[in-house]
């Protein structure tokens, strides 16, 4: 079972070149970096916040495809995740040219992590209505993994219109990069995945002996192989029982947090959470 981790960096903290390096070297196989465009000042929507990440951290997070690709100049196996991009905020042409390009560079070492979002209001700074953004990410996803399979490619939706287009580099990973959800155990949020991802990401992990044979459903459901139904468990906080737990249950990845801060503090967490790369990495999960 491999062994990544997930970091809330901001302008104030180590650099992520300096953290995929110092992970790479320690042997975790995985970097994932979080999104927010902005914090809007409102009262009515606080943070969502979980140990180890700061109302500050939202309003001074890097953008995660340009601090990636400072990542992926210094290291040569990590992956390069994010954890998640809110993929209904974007313009579905320009990220599916970041991530493919991000891929090409990096000789295919990519994974989207996709959320829907919580915060009404940076939705709405974005011109989606909040209602409406499960199915403008869905439309966005599809519109982006035309873009990377065909040439020239299309789509047509509700949210998205694109005529036939020529747009390269494609990604090195074919048909596409991989596309992960993030979101809590339900039947709406497997439905997505079994459509047009191609797994899990489940914060933090509890519950999943239960969830994944749902997951699995609801692949079979549409027709595909159920043991594709890939779960990463995201933001775990580690102990030696719960990693564990989750090598049983077949986990090949899980994704450990590192709290944000000084480069000691956050070189410090990572050497800590290392010891678990030693115990588990590698491992037949």
């Amino acid at each position: 079972m491999q062994l990544g981790i997930t970091c809330f960096l901001t302008d104030g903290d180590l650099a992520p070149a300096e953290l995929a390096r110092a992970a790479e070297e320690r042997g975790f196989t995985s970097m994932y970096l979080p999104e927010h465009t902005h914090l809007p000042v409102r009262a009515d929507t606080p943070p969502a916040l979980v140990d180890g990440v700061r109302v500050e951290d939202y309003k001074r997070s890097l953008d995660p495809f340009v601090a990636l690709a400072t990542a992926a100049s210094v290291t040569t196996d990590l992956v390069l995740g994010t954890g998640v991009v809110l993929v209904a905020q974007h313009d579905p042409i320009v990220l599916a040219k970041q991530v493919a390009t991000l891929d090409h560079l990096s000789g295919g070492r990519v994974v989207l992590g996709i959320g829907f979002g919580w915060n009404r209001d940076e939705a709405a700074d974005h011109g989606v209505a909040f209602a409406d953004r499960r199915a403008v990410a869905r439309e966005h996803v599809l519109c982006m993994q035309a873009l990377w399979r065909d040439d020239p490619a299309e789509f047509h939706g509700e949210f998205v219109h694109l005529a036939p287009c020529w747009s390269r580099p494609k990604p090195v990973q074919r048909p596409g990069v991989p596309v992960l959800l993030g979101g809590v155990a339900s039947s709406g949020n497997f439905a997505a995945i079994a459509e047009y991802a191609d797994g899990w990401m489940p914060v933090g992990g509890s519950g999943l002996a239960e969830a994944i044979p749902l997951l699995r459903a609801a692949f079979e459901d549409r027709g595909r192989d159920p043991g594709r139904a890939r779960v990463l468990p995201f933001g775990t906080v580690p102990t030696e029982a719960k990693l564990d737990h989750f090598a049983r249950l077949g986990i090949d990845e899980v994704v450990l947090r590192i709290p944000s801060g000084s480069r000691s503090e956050v070189l410090g967490a990572l050497d800590a959470h290392a010891a678990y790369v030693a115990r588990f990495a590698g491992s037949d999960a």
